[in-house]
């Protein structure tokens, strides 16, 4: 019996944390839809200076690292399908399994868990940090809404420079397949490049592009919704910061399956 009423106690707890903790996402998410649209009905009282910040720590700080992944990531596939190819005389049609693969699913998700491991955490430890020093307790005493503040600039931020990436790392993806054409199956580089042309269109590319918006959003809200949940502490900071990477990664995931079973039935 006893151990029958830890297990029913155990249980309980868990699915009374598990509905707190959906309640309270609810009501964030609630929050931050209505100081969204608060924002963009008055752009003067965003805090342009907070957005330019995280830009630069989203965007221009993680473009070096986004060109030389994608680039790696379009040279190992190029490479694989080569060595495939090559057996078939077919060659040329690794053009367009590079390219296919970079824009419309690797690129997005690359680049993706990139802002995942850089922007996700931060936001992550940041927000937590406050919370650990009082600050947004200190705000709410004051009647500032934390998610106007704290949220909505990394979560535009994240929206204006992740699709940017995202076209960053697909051409990098690209040149790196390119790099395997010209080299290791020594195709010229004017059939190479009018054969990526030939089969990808500019569809292709938005389809890609679109998955990144979903991502960005993804990515900002759980960071900052688990720096709001961190423990008081230096321990607690910490595992806010690792619980959102590895939830951020299993939401992007996910989407990036949904969007590409919506896509088919498009037909792309």
């Amino acid at each position: 019996m006893k151990k029958l009423k830890r297990i029913v106690d155990y249980t309980g707890e868990n699915v009374y944390d598990r509905v707190a903790s959906g309640r309270d996402m609810i009501a964030f998410l609630g929050e931050l839809a209505a100081v969204f649209a608060l924002t963009l009905r008055h752009p003067r009282k965003m805090r342009w200076r907070e957005v330019w910040y995280y830009m630069s720590l989203c965007g221009s700080q993680s473009l070096p690292i986004v060109l030389l992944i994608c680039y790696l990531m379009g040279l190992v596939l190029g490479f694989q399908a080569a060595v495939q190819m090559r057996q078939f005389g077919t060659e040329i049609y690794v053009a367009d399994l590079v390219g296919f693969s970079i824009l419309k699913e690797l690129g997005p998700l690359m680049v993706a868990m990139i802002a995942t491991g850089r922007a996700g955490s931060a936001f992550a430890a940041e927000i937590g940090t406050m919370k650990v020093n009082e600050e947004v307790s200190a705000m709410q005493t004051m009647g500032i809404a934390p998610a106007r503040f704290l949220v909505v600039p990394k979560l535009l931020a994240m929206l204006l420079v992740l699709p940017i990436l995202t076209v960053f790392g697909d051409i990098a993806g690209l040149l790196g397949g390119l790099t395997v054409g010209a080299t290791m199956l020594k195709l010229p580089l004017v059939t190479y490049l009018d054969r990526t042309q030939e089969v990808l269109t500019i569809p292709v590319l938005l389809l890609g592009v679109m998955k990144s918006f979903f991502f960005a959003a993804l990515i900002a809200l759980v960071g900052c919704w688990h720096g709001f949940q961190a423990e008081n502490d230096a321990q607690g900071v910490g595992r806010a910061a690792t619980e959102a990477v590895v939830s951020s990664i299993f939401m992007v995931v996910i989407a990036d399956a949904v969007l590409t079973i919506i896509y088919s039935f498009w037909g792309y």
